[in-house]
Order: structure tokens, then sequence, then C-alpha cells
């Protein structure tokens, strides 16, 4: 029998890690050719699966409740914690932007008027959300997420029995397209703060944590390929930048309701993770008092939001391949610190460190 604290720690990794990089998904793999984006989707999946698992790892065998920061300053020194501190925050202030920015376009898609208004209004509900403890943050998870897979349940039905569904639109690898979707796909992935919080809230039943990361690692891969394969089924060459508003094309306004309040459900879930994560980085691991990093923590996004920040995807993109790429490498660099190194350990680290600097090299000079 598996304590509620299992499944807590469950919805609190599944609902940081389907987010709003769902949406962007589709798009990514039917611009770079769908059987190059899923061979992209499934070795990003099984790559980030093992950077959990080591976060897991370093976060159960320290005596200390960090986050990534804390841990970076711990095992790789000042300048270890300045690179960390920089990733996490660049990654995640650029997925709180992109999650207010879908937001609003999803609020604004069902109930008409500006998607800024709409935007801003989910953003002041979040931030009260935010200023919460642990607890309340593996409530609201286990509740949303709840309502989450339900809602995507009942999409994947309406995907795989729709007339309009084709495999004649599954074509297409193309070698030199492999970099095309990387950035979107990591982002999409990339659950490192939410591991910690796993982590704490599992304190009193530690031989369930690991297997609660593979669970809540995988079920995002299940979830992202059976999403993909449903949106570019229907859609193909139609597919556009944020899934939910090219499926009103087919479904109808009506029909596409279902689909704006998972993207809403998804990305709500994903923005109460991330953002109390950074802000227990700046409470805990730089002593910031809890009210000033809880500012600290919300007013940059909304101040790059403000400004007309608008690219859905381009924002994944950017933020997915750079920060996640950083922070890969810095957890993989942890662990090898902390564990002994053995032939297979290197092979695996080597691989991660080369996967994740190729992204990062890519998106700044390709």
């Amino acid at each position: 029998m598996y304590p509620k604290q299992y499944f807590q720690g469950i919805a609190t990794l599944t609902g940081c890690v389907i987010g709003a990089g769902i949406l962007g998904i589709p798009y990514v793999v039917q611009k770079s050719g769908f059987w190059t984006g899923m061979v992209v989707l499934i070795s990003l999946g099984l790559a980030m699966l093992l950077i959990h698992i080591m976060i897991g790892d370093i976060a159960m065998e320290s005596k200390k409740c960090s986050q990534l920061v804390g841990h970076a300053r711990h095992l790789l020194g000042k300048k270890g914690m300045i690179l960390m501190l920089v990733s996490m925050v660049v990654g995640i202030y650029g997925a709180m932007v992109a999650y207010t920015i879908g937001v609003g376009s999803s609020l604004a898609a069902l109930l008409g008027g500006s998607a800024f208004v709409w935007g801003m209004v989910f953003y002041c509900i979040m931030a009260v959300i935010v200023i919460g403890g642990v607890s309340a943050l593996g409530n609201s998870e286990t509740w949303l997420e709840g309502f989450k897979y339900l809602a995507l349940i009942l999409i994947f039905v309406m995907l795989f029995v729709a007339p309009q569904f084709s495999t004649d639109n599954f074509t297409g690898f193309v070698p030199g397209n492999l970099m095309i979707p990387y950035g979107v796909i990591l982002f999409s992935y990339i659950g490192t703060a939410a591991v910690l919080e796993l982590c704490e809230e599992m304190r009193n039943c530690k031989k369930f944590v690991r297997r609660a990361i593979v669970v809540g690692s995988l079920i995002p891969l299940i979830a992202y390929v059976l999403f993909t394969v449903g949106i570019i089924g229907v859609l193909g060459k139609g597919t556009t930048e944020m899934a939910t508003l090219g499926i009103t094309t087919i479904f109808g306004a009506k029909g596409a309701i279902l689909f704006h309040i998972f993207a809403i459900l998804a990305m709500a879930t994903s923005f109460i993770a991330l953002a109390f994560a950074l802000k227990e980085a700046f409470w805990k691991d730089l002593g910031i008092p809890h009210l000033a990093s809880w500012g600290l923590t919300l007013i940059v996004p909304l101040g790059i939001i403000t400004t007309g920040v608008r690219s859905f995807v381009g924002t994944l993109d950017t933020s997915g391949a750079i920060a996640g790429g950083i922070v890969g490498i810095l957890v993989v660099l942890m662990h090898a610190k902390t564990h002994k190194l053995t032939s297979s350990k290197g092979i695996m680290y080597a691989a991660l460190i080369i996967l994740f600097g190729l992204g990062m090299l890519y998106q700044l000079f390709g």
C-alpha cells in the first residue's frame, strides 16, 4: 500500500513537467519531420528521467533541505552555485512568461476579451498560491492534477476517434533536423525543481522516492507521445504553434473548450511548482526573507510580460536549450562528485553532457 505522500510526490513532479511545453511539442515535431521529432522526444524523455533520478539521489543523501542552488554550492563551490542560480532563474522566469502568455491566449479564446488582461488575472491568482508552503503546494497540485488528467484522457479519445485523424501525416525523418525540436522538447521535460519538492514531501517514506521519480518522469513521456501523435494525426501540416488554437478549426469553438481547459490546468500546475521552487531557492539557499523572495520571484517575469513578449514557442525554445542544458550538466557533475565512478556511469555522464552541450551550442550558434 502506497502512502498519500507517494501520490502527492508524483502529482508534484508531473504537475511541474506537463505544462506549456506539451502545447508546443506537436508544432516542432511536425516542423522537423514526424519521425525525427519522435526520436528527439523519446531520447530527451529518457535523458531527463536519468537527471531526475540523479537529483533524487543527491537530495536524499543530503542532510540539508536545499534547492539545487544550495546543493550546487555544497558540491561544486561558489562558481557552481552562481551558474546554477543563473540558469535556474533564467529557466523559471522564461517558463513563467510562457505560461502566462499561453493561459492568456486560452482564456481569451474561451471567454473573449484581451489575452494580456486574462494573463494578468492568471498571474495574480498564481501569486497568491505561490506564497504558501510545501503542504499547500502538494494539496493544490494533487487536486489540479486530477482534473488535468481527466481532461487529457478525454482529449486523447477525441483526437484518436476524430474522422480527420490520418496516419498519412506521420512522415519525415531528416537527421539534419534533429536539433529543431530540441529546445522546446527539453523545456517540456524539465522537472528538476519539482524533484526536490517531491523529496521533501516524501521525507517520511524515503523507500518510495525513486519509484515516484521514475513514475513521475515516465507519465509525461507517454502523455507527450500520445498528444503529439493525436494532434499531428488530426492537423498534419496545419499544426499550429500552440496546439489548442489549431484544434478550434477542426472541432469548432465549443469542441475546443476541453482543450483550452486542459491547457490552462497544465500551465497552472507547472507555474505553481516552478515559481514555488524559485521562491524557496531565494529564501532557503540565499537567505532572502520569505516575503522578499516571493516578490523577487514574481516581479521580473511580470516586467518581461509587460514589455510585449508574445512568442510562445520562441520562449520555450530559448529557456529549454540554454537553462535546461546548463542545469543538466551541473546535475551530472554533482552526481559524479558524490558517487563512485564506474565505466557504465562514466559513459552515461559523458553522453548526457554531450547531449546538453550540443543543444546549447545549436541554440547559440545554429
